[in-house]
């Protein structure tokens, strides 16, 4: 079981840090995905981190504004959003990829097992 958490209304230019914990399971060993689904679109790809951290990997429009990173000792992962704007607004989704197979870019949603149930992000003057 993922639930995400931290999400809200925000000003454009503003910041959100939405947090992804893990009951049940530990995300130590998995890699995690965040994706976002915005109101008559297609659920995409955000980012993704490896199991250990060392790597992340970022959907275009939000590379140098968006930031994840992960505590293991917590058993959570965080995604950081900087310099928000509208076009951001969406349904915010962790995802758990334990498939040590899968390296690099994984944005495909049919590899992650486990989801969360989502949280909203509206950013809006």
């Amino acid at each position: 079981q993922l639930v995400e958490s931290g999400g809200g209304l925000v000003q454009p230019g503003g910041s959100l840090r939405l947090s992804c914990a893990a009951s049940g399971f530990t995300l130590d060993g998995s890699a995690i995905g965040w994706f976002r689904q915005a109101p008559g679109k297609e659920r995409e790809f955000v980012g993704r981190i490896s199991w250990s951290g060392g790597s992340t990997y970022y959907k275009d429009s939000v590379k140098g504004r968006f930031t994840i990173s992960r505590d293991n000792a917590k058993n959570t992962v965080y995604l950081q959003m900087n310099s928000l704007k509208p076009e951001d607004t969406a349904v915010y989704y962790c995802a758990a990829d334990s498939d040590s197979r899968h390296t690099g870019w994984v944005t495909s949603r049919n590899l992650y097992e486990y989801w969360g149930q989502g949280t909203q992000v509206t950013v809006s003057s």
